[in-house]
């Protein structure tokens, strides 16, 4: 856990109110994580409830590291790993879900879907309700925490020498329909999920595990990746969709304020674009400096883009709730959505903060609906702690706006 800079009379004062400014508690946060697992230090034996969960490492691909993971607990373990639930819970419960999990994994190659390790793995990936596993650990597991940018934090993992599953697994026969037919491509097969209403997080984690697509094509897919892939490919898929829609009436403004976070989204009544901002604050997450704020993003125009957004996966995710909204009105409209991050948000918990933040904010009504873009800016300075200036100068969608707002109104003779 980061604790760097805090002073631990701080911590003995403050008790878990957050008075050290962060988003969370580190304290809190390691002590319940802790907690769980120290029955199975030393163990080379656990028994648990899977959610399900099982991680696809990247490193060394095509041959990954694949295993499932299960706290050393049973019963209901659902929410330890199901995003689209965390967005209402502390930020030191959703740790402590996650540096519970305990994972096992054996190093394969990615096209082996057909082992018959990996045939047991699907069983518990195709379930939507947890299953109970017995794991048998080469040696005792390490405790460490892995903090990724993409997928949620990672407990303690070790190489696995067998497992076994000792409750039936509760397959949905959407997904039991599309892991049997090998006709499908996983395109088609991932999208089929998803309009069946199969939450995304689930695609994400089967299609990881190779359970898609047609019977020669199917491999392991890192979970980072997948995660990616999934948003991407349905967030296009909407796009088909929405670029035939006819545009929203005004320009509209939506807020969210989360953990350290202020989410900003501005609906334009033009033609789809997209724009993705992020500004990192000194003692934010990716951004060591002491004194400035570091800001990134990337866009699309009308026909999307050809190449992988330097932004990362956050672009994706957010791509995907703004799709999902505009959708569902049967709306066109050119969409910037800025992210302010804040001193006490400094660890990274995974692209779903974005995905759910936005689908989370895009639930209430716009802040502001208006013809006149100087109403925008307005507002924009008031919710941003950035400003509508530095944002201008950082957006190529917003200027672009701005223009196209000016040309119309020339035209019009205003």
């Amino acid at each position: 856990m980061i604790l760097n800079n805090i002073d631990p009379r701080t911590c003995t004062l403050c008790r878990g109110r957050n008075w050290c400014g962060l988003a969370y508690c580190p304290l809190l946060a390691r002590k319940l994580a802790f907690l769980r697992i120290k029955k199975i230090t030393n163990s080379l034996e656990v028994y648990g409830s899977s959610p399900p969960s099982v991680f696809v490492g990247r490193h060394g691909y095509p041959y990954v590291n694949i295993g499932p993971s299960a706290p050393p607990e049973t019963g209901d373990t659902t929410i330890f790993d199901f995003p689209e639930k965390w967005i209402e819970l502390r930020l030191e419960d959703i740790i402590d879900y996650r540096l519970s999990l305990l994972t096992g994994s054996i190093r394969v190659k990615a096209s082996f879907v057909s082992n018959p390790f990996i045939q047991k793995i699907h069983e518990i990936a195709l379930s939507i309700k947890p299953v109970d596993i017995e794991l048998y650990f080469e040696k005792p597991i390490t405790p460490r925490i892995e903090l990724s940018e993409f997928e949620p934090p990672q407990g303690p993992r070790g190489v696995l020498r067998s497992f076994r599953i000792t409750s039936n697994p509760v397959i949905p026969r959407i997904v039991d329909s599309v892991y049997n037919d090998k006709d499908l491509s996983a395109r088609e097969a991932l999208l089929l999920l998803y309009k069946n209403g199969i939450p995304v997080s689930v695609i994400q984690r089967i299609l990881s595990v190779g359970a898609l697509g047609r019977s020669r094509s199917r491999k392991l897919v890192p979970t980072r990746w997948s995660i990616t892939a999934v948003d991407s490919t349905i967030s296009e898929e909407l796009l088909e969709s929405i670029r035939k829609y006819s545009l929203i009436d005004n320009f509209e403004l939506y807020v969210r304020k989360y953990y350290d976070n202020t989410f900003i989204a501005i609906l334009a009544p033009f033609k789809w674009s997209f724009e993705w901002m992020e500004a990192w604050w000194p003692g934010s997450t990716w951004n060591p400096s002491e004194v400035n704020i570091i800001v990134e993003g990337d866009y699309e125009d009308y026909f999307g883009r050809s190449s992988y957004p330097d932004i990362g996966g956050c672009y994706y995710a957010c791509r995907l709730a703004v799709a999902e909204f505009l959708n569902n009105r049967r709306k066109q409209a050119s969409v910037i959505v800025f992210r302010e991050i804040y001193p006490g948000f400094n660890i990274p918990i995974g692209v779903w903060f974005v995905r759910e933040n936005i689908r989370r904010m895009f639930r209430d009504k716009p802040l502001l609906s208006t013809n006149d873009i100087r109403e925008v800016l307005n507002t924009l300075d008031e919710v941003s702690e950035l400003g509508s200036r530095n944002w201008i100068n950082k957006s190529r969608l917003l200027r672009r706006i701005l223009y196209q707002t000016s040309l119309f109104n020339f035209v019009k003779g205003e």
